[in-house]
């Protein structure tokens, strides 16, 4: 949709993975509607995924023994927070829809991209108590989680020995993006692209194309629990 910003984190280390694929078409068909569409690759900016005191510019709160939480919630409100967060944060900020895309690691994201979460999303900034969830401060956004598995659909089906892969996904969806308010849209999986023929890969892509067209009219999920685990 004409006028809306986008913003694309991406964690992957190879340009030509089935990922950057899948990271281009976003690109190329968000931006053919008009959207200002953003990316930040992860592992090209080499972001920084360990929260630590050079988050911190200035002088400490309490010197004596640091607070992550605490240090870097009052640096945000002074404006002491190191250049790549209140870059980072500048982009959240701007975005009217967040685009996670990622291939899943040990059920979950790469670390790098769980340390852009662990560093950007800081209370003060993407929530703060009691404003989080329904309140949180990044309420008026949308999300969307778009990632790979190595595993098959059925591999991730509830009565299979990993579970239904919405387990996998509140932890993300709820935990993180719905506790700082932002609304979630149902997460875009493609299943098993390594072992996928090229034409199933083509499929793959051409649907996430397909989606992208029409986006800006899907409604968010329920974010409740029965969502995940009914």
């Amino acid at each position: 949709m004409a006028g809306k910003k986008v913003l694309i984190v991406y964690a992957h280390q190879e340009p030509k993975s089935f990922n950057g694929s899948l990271k281009r078409v976003a690109v190329e068909e968000l931006s053919k509607q008009g959207c200002s569409v953003t990316v930040s690759d992860l592992y090209a900016m080499q972001f920084e995924p360990r929260a630590t005191r050079n988050d911190v510019v200035g002088c400490l709160h309490n010197s004596e023994e640091f607070d992550y939480v605490v240090e870097t919630c009052k640096a945000y409100k002074r404006g002491g927070l190191s250049s790549d967060l209140i870059e980072e944060q500048k982009k959240v900020q701007e975005a009217d829809l967040l685009i996670f895309q990622f291939p899943l690691y040990w059920f979950s994201m790469p670390a790098i991209m769980k340390g852009w979460m662990d560093r950007v999303l800081i209370q003060g900034f993407a929530y703060d108590l009691p404003k989080r969830y329904d309140s949180g401060l990044l309420k008026n956004k949308l999300s969307l989680f778009s990632f790979t598995t190595g595993g098959s659909k059925g591999s991730y089906a509830k009565e299979s020995i990993s579970g239904d892969i919405r387990y996998i996904l509140w932890p993300m969806q709820h935990g993180i993006m719905h506790f700082c308010g932002v609304k979630v849209l149902a997460p875009h999986i493609c299943y098993g692209p390594e072992s996928a023929t090229e034409e199933e890969r083509k499929e793959m892509l051409m649907a996430w194309a397909q989606r992208l067209k029409t986006l800006w009219k899907e409604e968010p999920i329920n974010c409740s629990s029965e969502w995940y685990f009914n």
